[in-house]
C-alpha cells in the first residue's frame, strides 16, 4: 500500500506556502517565524520581522493593552478569533494601519508553546462600512456647523422623509416621515406657485435636475413665519423623477436683514430720484422764468390794444411778435437744456437678449422684487442686438419692478412674470414681452404712462418709464404699453439687430 504523499508535508511547508498572512509567535511574544504573505502585507523583508515583539506589529494606542491579554491568553490558550465584533488593525513597517480580522491558533511542542496568528484583510465590506460611517460623521458636523436640515421625498409613494433639523424647522404632525401633501400646507399660500415651478423645472429629464428655491413656511408648532433655502437633487428612473433629495436652511434672520437694507436702499433711491428731479425742475423754471414773464407783458400790452378801440395796429402786432419771439427762445432753451443733459454719444455693443433677461431678472430678485416666479420663452440660436447693454438692462429691470409693485398687496392667484423674446419678423428687431399677471392699467392711466412726472404711486415721481422709453428709442428701438390686455399689464420693446 501506497503512502499518503501529504503525511510527507512539513507543518513549515504549510506554513510558507499558505496564502493567508500567518506569524509564529513564542510565549514571550516574540515573532520566530512569519510567513511570505505575512512579508508582504506587512512591508517587511525576509528575516527584517523575526525576534520583534507582536506588539510592534500593532497601532501604539492598542500596545499596553495588548501586554496584559497577551499574558492572559497563554495561561489558557484556546483557538479563537480575537476582534469579537472589534475592529482591529495591524501597523506595516511604513506606519500605514490596516484593517485586518485575525485568528489565534495555539501550538504545544515538548519544548515550548506558540501561537500561529493569522491575519485576514478586512474584506471590501467592512472598509465600505468604515468609509460610510466617516462620511456620515463629516455630514452630520457638516450640517450641524451649517445649521442644516436634509430630506428625502419618495415621490412615487408621496412620502417626504426628514431629519431632525427639518422636523424642527417644519414643526406639524409627529414623526419624521410625512406624506408629501400634509408638508406643503407649511408653505405660504403666495409661494406655492414659486415651490411647483422650481419643482417641474427639477423634474424635467431634459435639464440638470437641480432643484434651487426659497419661500416661506408656517411652522405650527410655534406659531413663526420662516423663510427657507432649499437645494436638492432629482433622481430619474426611465425618464421619471422618482427621488428628490436635498437640504434646508433657516434663512429668516438674513431675510429680515436683507428686507432692512433693501429698505433702506430703495429710501435712499427714491430720495436721489427726487432730488434729481427738482434740479431739473429748478433749471427748467431758470431757463423759462424769464421768457415767461416777457410773454406775460407782452400778453398784457396786446389785450390793452384790443380793448382800446383807438390803438396803433403796430403796438399791436409788436406785442403779437414778442410774444412769438419768446416762446421761441423758451423753445431753444429747453432744447439747449435737453442736449446738455442728454450730451455724448450712447456706446452701443453687441449681446445676446436672452443673456440680458436672465441678468435682469436676477438683478431684480437681489434689489428685492422677489415675489414672482417666471415664465420664460427664450428664442433659441436667436441674432445678437446692437444698443448699449447697460441702458436696456435699467429699462428691463424697470419694467420687472413695475411689474412686482403691480402684483404686490393685490388679490391675484399667483404672481408670475411672463418674459419672451423672439424676434420680430415685421420690424426685423429683436423683440421683447414682459408681461405680469396684476390688475392691469385702466385706459384713462395708459394714455398718461409715458408722460414724466405722471405717476400711479405714492411714492413714485413718474419718471421711470419716460426715461425707460427715452433710453430704447435713443438705441434705435420702441417701448410701449399694449392696449386693452384684460389682465395684467404687457409691456413690449425692440432693438435693432446687430449687422
Amino acid at each position: 500500500m501506497l503512502a499518503n504523499p501529504l503525511e510527507s508535508l512539513s507543518f513549515l511547508a504549510l506554513f510558507d506556502a499558505s496564502a493567508d498572512a500567518m506569524l509564529l509567535v513564542d510565549h514571550t511574544g516574540h515573532v520566530v517565524r512569519a510567513n511570505h504573505s505575512a512579508q508582504q502585507l506587512l512591508e517587511y523583508a525576509e528575516g527584517e520581522i523575526c525576534g520583534l515583539l507582536v506588539e510592534a506589529l500593532m497601532p501604539v494606542r492598542f500596545r499596553e493593552h495588548h501586554y496584559q491579554y497577551r499574558d492572559t491568553f497563554f495561561k489558557n490558550a484556546e483557538k479563537r478569533s480575537m476582534a469579537n465584533g472589534r475592529e482591529l488593525f495591524a501597523l506595516s513597517k511604513s506606519g500605514k494601519e490596516l484593517a485586518v480580522n485575525i485568528g489565534l491558533s495555539p501550538i504545544k511542542t515538548s519544548k515550548q508553546d506558540y501561537i500561529l496568528i493569522t491575519f485576514y484583510v478586512a474584506d471590501k465590506r467592512r472598509v465600505a462600512e468604515r468609509a460610510l460611517r466617516a462620511s456620515e460623521e463629516r455630514l452630520r458636523l457638516a450640517k450641524q456647523a451649517a445649521n442644516l436640515g436634509v430630506f428625502d421625498y419618495d415621490i412615487r409613494r408621496g412620502i417626504v422623509h426628514r431629519d431632525s433639523r427639518t422636523y424642527e424647522i417644519w414643526g406639524g404632525s409627529s414623526g419624521k416621515s410625512v406624506p408629501y401633501a400634509l408638508a406643503m400646507e407649511a408653505v405660504h399660500p403666495e409661494d406655492i406657485a414659486t415651490k411647483q415651478a422650481a419643482f417641474e423645472l427639477a423634474s424635467d429629464p431634459a435639464g440638470n435636475g437641480e432643484y434651487k428655491t426659497e419661500y416661506r413656511i408656517f411652522n405650527p408648532a410655534d406659531g413663526i413665519e420662516r423663510w427657507v433655502a432649499v437645494v436638492g437633487r432629482m433622481h430619474f428612473e426611465n425618464g421619471q423623477a422618482v427621488r428628490l433629495v436635498g437640504i434646508v436652511q433657516d434663512v429668516t434672520e438674513h431675510k429680515l436683514l436683507e428686507k432692512t437694507l433693501q429698505a433702506q436702499r430703495a429710501e435712499t433711491e427714491s430720495v436721489f430720484k427726487q432730488q434729481i428731479a427738482a434740479q431739473a425742475a429748478s433749471a427748467i423754471a431758470h431757463e423759462l422764468n424769464q421768457p415767461l414773464a416777457a410773454i406775460s407783458a407782452y400778453s398784457e400790452v396786446a389785450l390793452h390794444a384790443l380793448n382800446d378801440v383807438n390803438a396803433d395796429p403796430s403796438k399791436l402786432k409788436r406785442a403779437l411778435e414778442g410774444c412769438v419771439a419768446q416762446v421761441q427762445r423758451a423753445g431753444t432753451s429747453l432744447h439747449e437744456l435737453l442736449a446738455f443733459l442728454q450730451q455724448g454719444e450712447v456706446v452701443t455693443e453687441r449681446f445676446d437678449l436672452n443673456d440680458l433677461v436672465t441678468t435682469a431678472l436676477k438683478i431684480a430678485k437681489d434689489d428685492g422684487y422677489k415675489e414672482f416666479y417666471t415664465i420664460l420663452e427664450l428664442e433659441k440660436n436667436m441674432p445678437a442686438v446692437l444698443a448699449n447693454r447697460i441702458q436696456i438692462q435699467k429699462v428691463l429691470v424697470n419694467l420687472l419692478r413695475n411689474a412686482v409693485e403691480a402684483m404686490r398687496g393685490t388679490a391675484v392667484p399667483t404672481s408670475a412674470i411672463s418674459v419672451t423674446v423672439r424676434t420680430n419678423k415685421e420690424m426685423s428687431m429683436g423683440h421683447v414681452t414682459v408681461k405680469d399677471s396684476g390688475p392691469g392699467i385702466n385706459q384713462n392711466l395708459a394714455k398718461r404712462i409715458f408722460e414724466p412726472f405722471f405717476t400711479s404711486k405714492p411714492t413714485g415721481i413718474g419718471m421711470g418709464l419716460a426715461i425707460s422709453r427715452a433710453l430704447v428709442e435713443a438705441n434705435g428701438g420702441q417701448l410701449w404699453l399694449e392696449p386693452d390686455t384684460r389682465t395684467g399689464a404687457t409691456f413690449h420693446f425692440t432693438l435693432p439687430f446687430a449687422a
